[in-house]
């Protein structure tokens, strides 16, 4: 492995031809999404062998994982999106700041959620929409997880700083790792040592651990700019910065989580079949969105990169190219899931009920998700470029905005129905939103 220069990196990133170079850079970032989400699904199927009300507290334990994500992002976002443009204006000093402050500022703010999430376990699943019966394993789950939460936030941070360097190989390295380790560790403590669904959360804690410290010795040896505690030394501007890229990351994943927490309190009327089947559903559809996102954080350094070097053609072609691919490659998934939805819900839970929830959902999910490309796209080049506003606001109108209300009203008057199907009424408003504020962002690159 070797580690490229900063000149030479700017010069792939400002003057090879675009889309191979998109290609280059989104393969590992998709690769790394989907061993991740094959990783979230094999953990589904295993507890899901242990029962109904074991399956709904990974639907609970998916709003906590959400925050934790939020933090990572906020921060590898936040610091990656200003250091990509401080890299194609070649001030490089600048961006190593940025770096080290980001890596920092996860680990420490995991270290909070570990406190505040283990001294308050018990009320807070309740408060996320737990039965009674899902609330004693979705506290063995999480209590690992809550544990190993700095190692949590800090992998997703230097997965994103390593990426906006256009080093994405290296950051699909450590979480691939740890994916893997967590297909041989999970059965393992589930079904042989017979910990059951705590040992589910173990083998969690465990590879994020180990991603973690991979992809710290990546950093440190193989970034553009390596990471160096010493250079972690925070001013007002940078601290800025970060806040200002970071925020529509940790918009778009606070309102993923509260949307989660929505679905469950929905679903918690229809009982622990409800709740288990819309879980499944969020996973399932996590994996077509990830692909997507792959194909996105491929952009966002190319985007950063060229903006930052005043190349706004380049900037503009970058995109077209990502919303017509991901536009196609959603359209492909949707008819394939759409087609396998019983056989899909039916691996991960058999209970006819369950099964009745997820196809019904995932039918609705698959009618709109291919508006998803040109909202993904939108939002992450108005963050990259950024605008931090506009990036916060479409962050929060997928999963906050437009769900939430829909999944507490629609209900009321649909019955289980209406949680079915809000996740598509929230896409297609979304993209009603986007459609119009991104025709305002490419005209002013001309």
């Amino acid at each position: 492995m070797k580690r490229a220069s900063a000149d030479d990196k700017y010069r792939e990133m400002t003057a090879s031809p675009i889309r191979p170079l998109i290609l280059r850079l989104c393969l590992p970032a998709v690769i790394s999404n989907l061993v991740t989400t094959a990783y979230n699904l094999t953990d589904t199927f295993f507890i899901g062998q242990l029962g109904t009300s074991q399956s709904g507290a990974i639907g609970i334990a998916f709003s906590i994982m959400t925050v934790l994500q939020a933090i990572g992002f906020f921060f590898g976002n936040g610091a990656g999106n200003s250091m990509s443009r401080e890299l194609g204006k070649r001030n490089n000093e600048r961006a190593s700041r940025l770096l080290a402050i980001g890596f920092v500022g996860s680990v420490l703010c995991g270290l909070t959620v570990t406190i505040i999430g283990l001294l308050t376990l018990r009320s807070l699943v309740m408060m996320l929409g737990s039965t009674a019966t899902i609330a004693p394993y979705a506290v063995q789950y999480l209590t690992p997880i809550l544990i190993a939460a700095p190692c949590v936030c800090g992998s997703f941070s230097l997965n994103g700083l390593l990426r906006y360097q256009g080093q994405s190989a290296f950051g699909m390295m450590g979480l691939v790792t740890g994916a893997l380790l967590n297909f041989l560790l999970a059965p393992l403590f589930i079904f042989v040592l017979g910990l059951g669904i705590f040992g589910a959360g173990l083998a969690t804690g465990i590879c994020q651990t180990v991603s973690f410290l991979i992809l710290t010795t990546m950093s440190r040896r193989f970034g553009v700019i390596r990471l160096s505690l010493r250079n972690c030394r925070p001013n007002v501007l940078l601290l800025r910065e970060i806040i200002g890229g970071g925020l529509p990351s940790l918009v778009r994943q606070s309102a993923g989580s509260i949307a989660a927490t929505c679905v469950n309190i929905a679903a918690n009327p229809f009982g622990d079949a409800a709740i288990a089947g819309m879980a499944i559903v969020m996973r399932i559809m996590l994996g077509a969105n990830s692909i997507i996102i792959g194909l996105g954080q491929g952009f966002q350094p190319v985007c950063g990169y060229n903006y930052g070097a005043g190349k706004f053609d380049r900037v503009r072609q970058a995109y077209w190219f990502c919303v017509k691919l991901a536009t196609g490659v959603l359209l492909a998934l949707a008819v394939l899931i759409w087609s396998f939805a019983p056989q899909l819900v039916e691996v991960f839970r058999s209970d006819p009920a369950v099964v009745a929830v997820g196809v019904a959902a995932l039918h609705f999910q698959c009618a709109t998700v291919v508006t998803n490309g040109v909202n993904m796209m939108g939002n992450m080049m108005s963050q990259t470029l950024g605008k931090t506003g506009i990036a916060s606001f479409l962050a929060v109108c997928r999963t906050g905005l437009f769900l939430a209300p829909a999944v507490l009203i629609l209900p009321h008057f649909l019955g289980v129905l209406g949680v079915e199907m809000a996740q598509s009424v929230s896409d297609i408003l979304t993209f009603a939103v986007t459609i119009p504020i991104q025709r305002v962002i490419l005209k002013s690159l001309r």
